[in-house]
């Protein structure tokens, strides 16, 4: 069972959370059932990220300690509100030796948002291999993004979500690096890690990154065809994600991002995170709906 607060009091109504910990706090209501409530990604639309990091929260309040996530695929299927709470439904599909699956509803309103599966798996020391991390300046070597935007931008920026529970940094574009990516489609490296340190609950850690990873995978997709940013809409349709080792969110991670096709009004992106120390943790894979009006 994880450490994440289980009666803490959302600390928030389509408003802002002063840490990731509000962000994923939920209420359990009964046996099974989970309640939360989300802010915004867009105007009076809750941000998918967080949905999917809380349904993994409510998965993993009913997984043994001993059992960390490995794997999750979940399906955005509708918009959720900001203004009312969403109900998570887990469903304990198996319990075997060695995984444990959970499968999860999200409902708000009475219609099924998002749905999402999730597999636990006891930990093994077997033989490895692992793909080596770019080379790119260190986060501690970059600016603050917002630093350098004009006031009315930086102000908006101060007072988001985004900026109380997160640290970001952008690796410049340097189109002549030689890199692990393939050369000719567009692709993003960002560091990022949670502003304050969190708790020492590897599923906190774990749907953190959740959190994170849905911020700019359809950025990377949508951005060689963005003429009018005011009119673009993006959404995202699917998301998976597998973790291969040990992190913390708290710590800096580089999410390294490409996306090898776009068509359909249908963007495909792909994500690696790393530590500060070079190390492949986890892959990100989402395919989001990207439209210029």
């Amino acid at each position: 069972m994880s450490d994440l607060p289980e009666d803490r009091p959302v600390a928030f109504a389509g408003g802002r959370a002063e840490s990731f910990v509000d962000l994923l706090s939920l209420d359990e209501i009964e046996q099974n059932i989970f309640r939360g409530t989300c802010h915004a990604g867009a105007p009076l639309r809750a941000f998918g990220g967080q949905v999917a990091a809380q349904a993994l929260v409510a998965a993993g309040r009913t997984v043994t300690a001993d059992r960390h996530v490995h794997s999750l695929h979940a399906y955005f299927l509708r918009p959720g509100r900001t203004t009312s709470p969403i109900i998570y439904l887990v469903d304990r599909v198996r319990d075997g030796r060695s995984f444990t699956t959970r499968r999860v509803m999200a409902v708000q309103n009475g219609e099924t948002i998002f749905t999402l599966s999730a597999s636990f798996k006891v930990p093994e020391d077997t033989p490895e291999h692992r793909r080596a991390m770019p080379d790119v300046p260190r986060p501690e070597d970059l600016p603050d993004p917002y630093e350098g935007l004009p006031r009315s931008a930086r102000d908006h920026y101060e007072v988001s979500q985004t900026r109380l529970v997160m640290d970001m940094r952008f690796v410049p574009k340097d189109p002549e690096a030689v890199t692990h990516l393939t050369d000719g489609i567009p692709h993003q490296r960002v560091w990022m890690k949670a502003a304050e340190k969190l708790p020492d609950d590897p599923l906190l850690h774990v749907c953190a990154m959740a959190y994170m990873s849905d911020l700019t995978l359809a950025g990377t997709a949508a951005a060689p065809h963005i003429t009018d940013p005011q009119n673009l809409q993006m959404a995202s349709l699917d998301h998976a994600m597998w973790f291969h080792r040990p992190f913390r969110a708290d710590e800096w991670l580089l999410f390294a991002q490409a996306s090898p096709t776009a068509q359909d009004a249908r963007g495909f992106a792909i994500g690696e995170f790393y530590n500060h120390d070079g190390v492949l943790v986890a892959h990100a894979v989402q395919e989001a709906v990207i439209r210029q009006h």
